[in-house]
Parts: C-alpha cells; sequence; structure tokens
C-alpha cells in the first residue's frame, strides 16, 4: 500500500510492483493515509460524515424491510394458504438472488461516469430504489407467482447496492479507522432490523388488523406495505441527499476497470486467501434459522418466545459492533475475523452441553451476537485493505458472494443432515468441522497479516527515501526508510 504524501486528500491505492517508492504492507494491515486538513477529524477517530448518512440510509431502509420480512410468513401461509414448501422455495429466491447479482453491482459501481468518479452511489441508488418499489407492488399482487417475482426483484436490489454501499464506507474512512468505521454502519443497520419487527407490530395493532390473517381481513399486512413503503421512500431520498457522489478515495484518473479485470482479482494473493478463509469458514456456519431451532429446543424455551430470539442476537450485535470494530483496527481484523468464529464456536459448545433454561439461551443469543459484530463489518474492512481502490466494488462483491454461496450450501447440508443423524449429532458436526476450519484459516491468514505491534497508526511519521534523502510523511508509527531498488552491476 502506497504511503501517501500528507498533502493529498485522497486514500492510499494499492501497491503496485513498479513503484520504488512503495511500502508492500500485508494484505489487512490498517495502514495509514492521507493527513491533511480533511481528514484530521477521522485521524483523530471521528466517523466520516459519508458513513454516517450511508448507516441512516441502511438503518431506514432496514425498518422497512423488516416491516414486511415480520409479517410476510403470516400473511402468505394463512392469508393466502401458500404452503410450507411454497415458502421454503420463496426464501431460496430472496438468498439466491441476492448473491448472485451482489457481482453484478460490485462490477457496475466501479465502471467510472463521465466526470471521471465511479459510480457507486449510481449503483447503489438503483438498487435501494428496485426495493422501495417492491413495497407498494405487494399491495396489487395477491397470487404466489407474483409475490414470487416481486421478492426477487427486492432481492436483486439487494444484491446490487450491497457492494457499492460497502466500497463507498472504506473509501470515505482512513484505513486505519475501517474496522470501526464498518462497526458504527452495521450497528446502524442492526438498530432498524430490532425497530423494523416492532414498528409493524404497532402498525398492525393500530390498523386493527389479525395478527393471524384469515384470508378475509387483510387491511392490517395493507397497512404494513403502506407504512413500509413509505419509509423505504425516505431511505432513497437520504442517500440521493447527503451521500456524496465522489469519495475521498476515488480517484478520477484510473482507467475504468473491465469485466475480465474483476474476475482476476482472486489473483491478489492478499484477496484470494480471504475469500478462500471466508468461503471455508461460511461452509461451516449453521444458518440463523436451525440455531433458533436448536435453541428452542434443546434449552427447553416456550414455543410462545421463539420470535423473540433473532432480536437477542440483534441487540448483542448492536452494542458490540462498534468497539469491535475498533479493536479490529488495533488488533488485526483478521485476528478479530478468526475470534468471532471462535465464539461462535462456544455458542455451539453450550447448545451441546447440558446446561438448559433462560440464562443458557441469553448466553448462546449474546455469543451468536457477538459473532456477527466481529466478523460482519470486519470482513469487509479486511478485503477493502486488500482490494486498490479502483475496483473496490468488485472486490467486496467477491468475498462477500463466496461467503453468502457458501452458507447457503451449509443450510442445505446441514439440513440433510439433520434428517438424517438429528439436530444435536448435525450440530456437533458442524461444530468439529467449524474448529478444524478455524484452524486452518489461521494458518492461512497469519501469512497476511502483521502482528498489532507493526500496524502503523496515522499520527507518527514515516520517512520514504525517493532520492539521497529520506522525505517524512506522516502515515506510519516509527520511521520507516524505503530505499530505492538497488542497481544491478555488471
Amino acid at each position: 500500500m502506497y504511503v501517501a504524501d500528507s498533502r493529498s486528500s485522497k486514500a492510499p491505492a494499492a501497491p503496485t510492483a513498479a513503484a520504488p517508492t512503495a511500502v508492500e504492507a500485508p494484505a489487512g494491515a490498517a495502514t495509514g493515509a492521507a493527513t491533511g486538513p480533511a481528514t484530521g477529524r477521522a485521524r483523530r477517530g471521528a466517523v466520516p460524515g459519508a458513513v454516517l448518512a450511508l448507516g441512516t440510509v441502511s438503518l431506514v431502509t432496514d425498518i422497512s424491510s423488516e416491516m414486511v420480512t415480520a409479517v410476510l410468513p403470516l400473511y402468505l401461509l394463512t392469508g393466502l394458504g401458500l404452503s410450507p414448501l411454497g415458502f421454503g422455495l420463496l426464501d431460496g429466491i430472496q438468498n439466491g438472488f441476492s448473491a448472485l447479482v451482489r457481482l453484478v453491482g460490485g462490477h457496475l459501481s466501479d465502471r467510472r461516469g463521465r466526470d471521471g468518479a465511479a459510480r457507486h452511489k449510481a449503483v447503489a441508488a438503483v438498487g435501494y430504489g428496485l426495493s422501495a418499489l417492491c413495497r407498494p407492488l405487494l399491495l396489487l399482487v395477491h397470487t404466489v407467482p407474483l409475490i414470487g417475482a416481486v421478492i426477487a426483484v427486492d432481492r436483486t436490489g439487494k444484491g446490487l447496492r450491497t457492494a457499492p454501499r460497502d466500497a463507498m464506507i472504506s473509501l470515505a474512512t482512513e484505513p486505519a479507522h475501517r474496522g470501526r468505521a464498518f462497526g458504527v454502519h452495521r450497528a446502524m443497520d442492526t438498530a432498524g432490523a430490532l425497530l423494523g419487527p416492532l414498528t409493524a407490530f404497532l402498525v398492525l395493532r393500530l390498523a386493527g388488523g389479525p395478527l393471524l390473517a384469515d384470508g378475509g381481513e387483510r387491511h392490517g399486512y395493507d397497512a404494513v406495505f403502506t407504512v413500509s413503503s413509505c419509509v423505504a421512500a425516505l431511505g432513497v431520498l437520504i442517500l440521493l441527499l447527503f451521500v456524496p457522489n465522489r469519495q475521498q478515495g476515488d480517484d478520477a484518473s484510473a482507467s475504468a476497470p473491465s469485466l475480465r479485470a474483476g474476475l482476476t482479482l482472486l489473483r491478489l494473493p492478499g484477496l484470494r486467501r480471504l475469500t478462500l478463509c471466508a468461503v471455508l469458514l461460511g461452509l461451516t456456519t449453521v444458518s440463523d434459522s436451525f440455531l433458533y431451532l436448536l435453541v428452542q429446543r434443546r434449552l427447553d424455551l416456550p414455543v410462545g418466545l421463539f420470535p423473540l430470539l433473532p432480536l437477542g442476537t440483534a441487540a448483542a450485535f448492536l452494542m458490540l459492533a462498534v468497539p469491535l470494530g475498533a479493536l479490529a483496527d488495533r488488533i488485526g481484523r483478521h485476528r478479530l475475523f478468526l475470534a468471532g468464529h471462535g465464539v461462535l464456536l462456544l455458542a455451539y459448545g453450550l447448545l451441546l452441553s447440558p446446561l438448559r433454561g433462560l440464562p443458557a439461551v441469553l448466553c448462546v443469543l449474546a455469543l451468536h451476537g457477538t459473532f456477527y459484530a466481529a466478523t460482519d463489518g470486519v470482513l469487509a474492512a479486511a478485503a477493502a485493505d486488500a482490494v486498490p481502490a479502483e475496483q473496490r466494488g468488485a472486490g467486496l462483491a467477491l468475498v462477500g458472494t463466496g461467503q453468502a454461496l457458501a452458507r447457503f450450501a451449509c443450510s442445505l447440508l446441514f439440513g440433510a443432515l439433520w434428517g438424517v443423524v438429528g439436530g444435536p449429532a448435525a450440530l456437533g458436526w458442524s461444530a468439529g468441522s467449524l474448529a478444524l476450519c478455524v484452524l486452518g484459516a489461521a494458518a492461512v491468514l497469519r501469512r497476511s497479516e502483521p502482528s498489532a505491534a507493526a500496524l502503523p497508526h496515522p499520527s507518527e511519521p514515516v520517512a520514504v527515501e525517493t532520492g539521497s534523502e529520506p522525505v517524512a510523511v506522516e502515515s506510519g508509527s516509527e520511521p520507516v526508510t524505503v530505499k530505492p531498488p538497488e542497481e544491478k552491476t555488471r
């Protein structure tokens, strides 16, 4: 990663072999960046305004989407008479479309417009707009095929916006503080996930609609879909008005990346190792739905409390996302990412233990939320360190899509294994596999991230020797001298 001049207002670019004054840092290192007046606040730990604006967009959008998610199963199964198999098919559509479209969104967002800036905001706006458009359509469609088409469009919007949104967060933030910035965004996003179901419950009550539709009374659900549409439109408006078109790391002079170049990003050693580890660990990460079913059955939780289990995970995620993101900036993002999976392993062990009752349930949910807080935004921050700025969207999409598809495969394998040997035995196999994958990932990632003592801090000078005398720039924790390559003698 280049050591940027202190007068620059752009984030550092990715390392290249041709630059004699480059400091080659392993992928995942939180290297310092520009330290001019525009970034002084970021050096003191302030979160950039673009990150807060994007967090607000995600918060509002999640309120809208979770309002629909909270009532859609009841609406489909009891209101429209859909079978559980049909609902499972619709749920598969949601996950599949989002994962596949993410690669397209990442590549399109890296393309440059007429002003030379990347189209991260434009592609994200299309994604958020598609999802907002789907909310009022739910008022008009009343058959399963049409509802499935609406859900597919909604998931297409989610897939389009994820990579460009994370790219904007990474480009707007100093590399040394990316973990904290992603933690702030994920905390705001999770706050929306908590408020969405509560808002839907209140709307249903105020509208006088039944919590369980009977097919003849739909006005309660129509009220939820209407309010959700208005909230989604507000999220798009916030994005258009308050998120800047160009981020500080967006280099207008960079060439537009081709689709072929995006597909060859895995040639970067740091990104390849990180993607491999994310896929391996995703293959052994049991889905939330199966985990909650095991919590309810193994820990003797009353059935009436089952819908509250996701709120417990989200609450722990919300409280820990920011502090764990900041911790990742200090000790290393790869380390915290692996530690998060170690926490998930503890949750599996607690589920397999003889402990029962509400305290055990709370401990499992707290560990589950801690796992997400230590891995979700941290993985995006680590991936951003390994990808050039001009291909940030495509690189983040590669890592995210690989992990999403791996978790989808894990759900299929775990469900099949559950049917053969039972839930506890299937969880035991998953826990053993996860432990092996954590050890393997630790061996792979150890070569691509420095120790905590070696992580640079943006407030100290670095000496870069470009000629006969060293030039001091504010980019690291200790003076570092980078010598030009020695001339070969005959």
